[in-house]
Formats: C-alpha cells, sequence, structure tokens
C-alpha cells in the first residue's frame, strides 16, 4: 500500500546484479506512475522514464525544454510506487559538466536506480529526427565522468547514450562509445542503430552492457527481445510505446463520442474499475483506514 516496499539502494543492487548475469533486461515507457505499476504487475523488468514522453506529456516537443525539477519530480512519483528499479532519461545533464554532477545527485534523490547522458549539442532533439548534432569527443567524455564522480551510491547505473551514429556513421559510433567507456560509463546506449548487425558491432566493441531502443516510428528496426539478446543486447527499452497506444485509444474513443454519443461499443476496450482499483491497491487502503479508526474513545 502507498509506496514501494524497497528502498532505492535496494532495487539498484539488485538492478546491477541482475545486469552482471549477462541476461536482457525489459523495460517499458511509464508515462505515469499508474502505467509504472501496471508494467510491474506484468512481470517486467524494470521501468523506463522517457524524456520524449515526459515532454509529449506537458504538450511540448522533445526539444530540451524541460527542466531538471520536471524530470526529478516525475521520476520520484514512478520510482515511489513500484519495486522495479527505473532508469530515466537524463538528456545532456541540463547544461555543462557542473550540471550534470547536479543532474546526477538530484536524479539518485529521486530514486532512480539509473540514467542515461547523451552527446548531443544542447539543447538536444528526438533521437529519431534528422539534423541532430553532437560535441566533440572531449565534451562527451566530461559529461560522463561529471556524472560518475557526483554519484554518491557506487550502485547507481550511469548510461552514456550516443548520437553520433546519425551524424558521423556506424565507425564513429564505435569510437565513440569505446571513449564513453574509458570516462567510466557502466553502459552504453547508441541511439538509431539500424540493423543488428550494427548492435553487434558495437556489442564486440565495449566491455559494458549494451542497450537498445526499440521506439517505433524511427531510425531501427523494431527487433524483437530474442533478436537482440542473440547480439548481446542487455537492456531494451520501449520509450514512447505505452503512451502511444493510450493516446491512440483515446483517440478512437473522442471519435466514437462524437459519432455516436455515447461510449457503449467501446466498453470491451477499456480498463474495468474493478482492475483500476485493484492496480490502486483499493483494499489495502480500506485495511489500513480500519485499523487505523479501530477504537472507541471513553465518555468523558
Amino acid at each position: 500500500m502507498l509506496y514501494t516496499t524497497r528502498t532505492d539502494a535496494e532495487k539498484r543492487r539488485s538492478f546491477r546484479k541482475r545486469l552482471a548475469s549477462g541476461e536482457l533486461l525489459r523495460l517499458p515507457g511509464a508515462f505515469n506512475p499508474l502505467s509504472a505499476r501496471l508494467i510491474e504487475r506484468r512481470g517486467f523488468d524494470g521501468v523506463y522514464v522517457s524524456g520524449a514522453v515526459l515532454s509529449a506529456d506537458l504538450g511540448l516537443p522533445d526539444i530540451g525544454l524541460t527542466t531538471l525539477t520536471e524530470v526529478a519530480g516525475r521520476t520520484r512519483q514512478i520510482t515511489r510506487v513500484t519495486d522495479l528499479p527505473t532508469l530515466a532519461d537524463a538528456d545532456t545533464g541540463f547544461g555543462e559538466p557542473m550540471n550534470v554532477a547536479r543532474t546526477v545527485q538530484e536524479l539518485e534523490d529521486s530514486g532512480l536506480a539509473g540514467l542515461h547522458i547523451e552527446d548531443q549539442v544542447n539543447p538536444k532533439r528526438c533521437g529519431h529526427l534528422d539534423g541532430k548534432q553532437v560535441v566533440d569527443a572531449g565534451t562527451a567524455a566530461q559529461r560522463i565522468r561529471a556524472a560518475v564522480d557526483a554519484r554518491r551510491d557506487p550502485d547507481f547505473l550511469v548510461v552514456a547514450r550516443t548520437d553520433i551514429r546519425a551524424v558521423e556513421g556506424l565507425d564513429a559510433t564505435v569510437e565513440r562509445a569505446r571513449r564513453m567507456v574509458d570516462a567510466g560509463a557502466d553502459a552504453v546506449f547508441p541511439e538509431a542503430l539500424r540493423t543488428l548487425d550494427e548492435f553487434e558491432r558495437v556489442r564486440a566493441a565495449i566491455d559494458v552492457p549494451l542497450l537498445a531502443n526499440m521506439t517505433e516510428f524511427g531510425k531501427s528496426d523494431l527487433f524483437s527481445v530474442d533478436q537482440l539478446r542473440d547480439v548481446g543486447v542487455n537492456i531494451v527499452i520501449w520509450p514512447v510505446s505505452l503512451l502511444r497506444m493510450a493516446m491512440g485509444a483515446a483517440g478512437r474513443g473522442l471519435d466514437t463520442l462524437l459519432e455516436q454519443g455515447s461510449l457503449t461499443d467501446r466498453l470491451d476496450e477499456m480498463q474495468h474499475r474493478r482492475d483500476l482499483y485493484d492496480l490502486v491497491d483499493y483494499e489495502g487502503y480500506d485495511r489500513f483506514d480500519s485499523s487505523v479508526f479501530d477504537f472507541r474513545l471513553e465518555a468523558d
């Protein structure tokens, strides 16, 4: 009831342990705390918080307009309702290396198991759009070193994301991944790789966990978990999928409401009231409330 039963440190330790085992961990993107709880109920390995989703939720494009305060607030809302480890998108770290250091500590305090910092020019843009720019290798490495040096919990995972594939090609991606690992990155997230062979190439070049982003309508093909596991991927995220499905369903529902004047024909597509109540643990709150007020005051 109320919040997670596990401490932040416990979630981080378990996340590290499972990553060290070499298995592939599946992290769907949560667009709010309730969807994070659903991800846990369905048996996934972790929760992902996407910067694109947070931007969209605020009615903004994903071009670096969100603030550290907004990201920290949303991640805290999500981490406190699930026992799963949560990984979040920290964009470019919201500034220069000193800003990156503060970002890491603020998001560490929000309960995350880890975050990723990217090498785009600040302000960034969505990783699957054309026209991206990346910083030089030295600046990218400085960001990662600042992130690693700033964390207080050694189990907090610092993932280095590189967007250089769309700018300079695969060879540059491999070289930058190596430089980021040398700077202390715990894992590497090469954005917008196009083929399984490209994932294999990066996998062979580094000795830390590899993350794959399976976002719809982007540069990458939508590979299955089994395909990604076979080429050595350790973490796969589906950052915007649940939001896209929810918004698609919402749009169709509104169309039906306009056309028919009721949603009777859409009832079988809705989450039932009993399932919603179960997900938010109404029964647990009721038991807690009854135990608190299960007494009588003696008359004077």
